[in-house]
């Protein structure tokens, strides 16, 4: 009649029912209203003395909710007795599984591990038309492109091996006769081999169609740019040497003359000359990826707010600025006067799109580009980075002008007023921090140019106070430092300052009479070595001179590194390196600082 008369304890934990609450009632009171006709029928089958092997039922626990049992019972002397099993979970995640199998938009196969076809989802018929039943119990290289049929084979191999194979490419043939790419990764699971993949037919069409337009591309590009050198940069630079040599020429004859008090002016206007030849080179040297940086953590808030006043000079009284600037601001690590120089010409730039005026905003932010946008970008990775944001009210640029944007002297400026190196300098500064530039703009409504560098999660640097050549550079310890310089005019100027400073020096004009003093049993605290030697380089002078004496102190200089990253892994312990043309101030700060660490 369907009368409970006993429970186990562990039908009571399960259920969260006391026994005496159970024992008495009827079935009825804990069964699914939906499963009482099912469980009736099945107590009447019980009745007639036949066995329950397998029957389920929902059973109301004590809060409401229903717990899924598999039974098996028997009849004994008027009585069943019932063994449940709780497989509410166990049928949940069976649905789960079987949803992701059904709605997934990744193709799933599975295979034995001589092709044959045991299931497809229905992502494979939707890409590729064949239906179940057309598919399971064939070789899976019956529906590949005879031309990849060799390759899946060899894949097969590779699988029954043991080895996983990750986002290799097929070539599968459509039921109406077309062709698709699917990546697929493979797993296998003793004689069976799963496998997930994803349609990649127009990412790799375009993909080898961008392949093609970017050879073009640099091709022509490299063609313009070798006109544009000769006809802009050869002319700027000519301008530069005839400032530098017609002030020497003047200050010759001064001297000669004895009228020593005329020429301050003249040697403050090669001085300029030269410096600015040495910025050239340097936004040469940027774009190029060849420039070396001097990275060390950077507090983007204060950099930018300490150049507020010189940003309101240079966009001048019409145009209104505004820093935003966001609290909690993360460190990043980077050349701080690249940061710098990046910045001025994003201002600079904005200024020349509002000639009637407008508001220029300069945002700092911490940011998150997540595995999705990254792989929209190029180059980009995914990770964490502070943003700093320059947006303007001006002219805008429309989408032509946005791509050629960061190429080197392309400008939209008239002829005179810009070389075009300003954002393809600020892209080879982002690059070389690994980090990201990316242009908005529209006509009319203005422009936004983000610069994302990573987050560095080190201690920030003490600022350093800009070096001034004073008694606090001299030594009165007599260290003996050897200079190793092929250029001997450089060379002469190092010495002379060393002498002065209370060094002892010892020259050498390249590198294997450099290795030869090393070598020898004098007294050496410090090497100073150009980078760029003949013979041997100055890497290769500092590490053979490491093989005598352990711990040598190396001080390189350079003024075109072949790896732009040297502060990331060229620079070993009691190593450091410093950029032509230095001021001597800046060298005899170096050199104290590396002597005395």
């Amino acid at each position: 009649d369907g009368v409970i008369t006993a429970v186990n304890p562990t039908a009571t934990r399960m259920l969260g029912w006391e026994q005496a609450e159970m024992v008495g009632r009827r079935l009825a009171d804990f069964v699914h209203p939906d499963d009482l006709a099912a469980t009736a029928g099945e107590v009447a089958k019980l009745s007639d003395g036949k066995t329950t092997l397998a029957f389920e039922n929902r059973w109301r626990s004590v809060h409401g909710s229903y717990r899924l049992m598999a039974w098996t019972a028997v009849p004994e002397d008027g009585r069943i007795h019932g063994v449940g099993r709780d497989i509410t979970r166990e049928r949940t995640l069976a649905r789960e599984r079987e949803r992701i199998w059904n709605l997934s938009p990744v193709v799933k196969v599975v295979v034995d591990l001589n092709g044959e076809i045991f299931a497809v989802n229905p992502s494979w018929t939707r890409l590729l038309g064949w239906s179940e039943q057309e598919t399971v119990g064939r070789d899976i290289r019956d529906f590949i492109d005879t031309g990849d049929v060799e390759n899946a084979t060899r894949r097969l191999g590779e699988l029954a091996d043991g080895s996983s194979l990750a986002e290799h490419d097929t070539v599968f043939k459509t039921r109406s006769g077309e062709h698709r790419r699917i990546a697929f990764t493979s797993v296998p699971e003793a004689d069976t081999v799963y496998g997930f993949g994803r349609d990649v037919t127009a990412e790799r069409e375009a993909a080898e169609a961008l392949a093609t337009a970017e050879e073009a591309l640099r091709q022509s590009q490299k063609m313009e740019a070798v006109g544009q050198l000769t006809g802009g940069i050869a002319h700027d630079f000519n301008n530069l040497l005839q400032g530098i040599t017609g002030s020497l020429e003047i200050i010759e004859r001064r001297v000669a003359q004895g009228r020593l008090t005329e020429i301050g002016r003249f040697l403050s206007g090669a001085t300029t000359a030269a410096n600015r030849a040495a910025a050239l080179t340097h936004r040469l040297l940027a774009f190029s990826r060849r420039q070396p940086l001097d990275p060390r953590p950077v507090r983007a808030n204060p950099l930018v707010a300490s150049m507020e006043d010189l940003l309101r000079r240079t966009i001048g009284e019409r145009i209104e600025l505004e820093l935003v600037m966001a609290g909690g601001l993360w460190l990043t690590l980077c050349d701080p006067n690249q940061l710098e120089n990046a910045i001025l010409n994003l201002v600079i730039n904005a200024r020349d799109a509002m000639p009637d005026g407008g508001k220029l905003t300069i945002e700092t932010c911490n940011a998150h580009l997540d595995d999705a946008y990254a792989a929209r970008q190029r180059d980009v990775k995914p990770g964490q980075y502070i943003c700093i944001c320059v947006t303007d009210t001006g002219t805008g640029m429309d989408s032509d002008t946005i791509v050629k944007a960061f190429e080197p002297f392309f400008t939209t400026k008239p002829i005179g007023q810009g070389t075009g190196l300003g954002l393809s300098m600020i892209y080879g500064f982002a690059r070389q921090s690994d980090g990201y530039a990316k242009i908005y703009s529209e006509i009319g409504e203005g422009t936004t140019f983000k610069l994302y560098l990573p987050r560095h999660r080190g201690p920030a640097d003490s600022e350093e106070e800009v070096p001034q050549l004073s008694d606090a550079h001299a030594t009165d310890q007599g260290e003996v430092v050897l200079v190793v310089e092929d250029e001997p005019v450089v060379r002469g100027l190092i010495v002379e300052t060393l002498s002065e400073l209370g060094y002892r020096a010892i020259e050498a004009a390249d590198g294997p009479k450099g290795v030869e003093i090393l070598r020898s049993k004098k007294r050496i605290d410090l090497l100073i070595t150009d980078i760029g030697l003949p013979g041997l380089n100055g890497r290769q002078v500092a590490d053979a001179g490491r093989t005598v004496r352990p711990g040598l102190k190396v001080l390189f200089m350079t003024g075109y590194a072949e790896n732009a990253a040297l502060a990331s892994g060229f620079l070993e312990p009691g190593m450091t390196m410093i950029t032509k043309p230095f001021a001597m101030e800046a060298l005899a700060t170096r050199i104290r600082t590396i002597i005395e660490g």
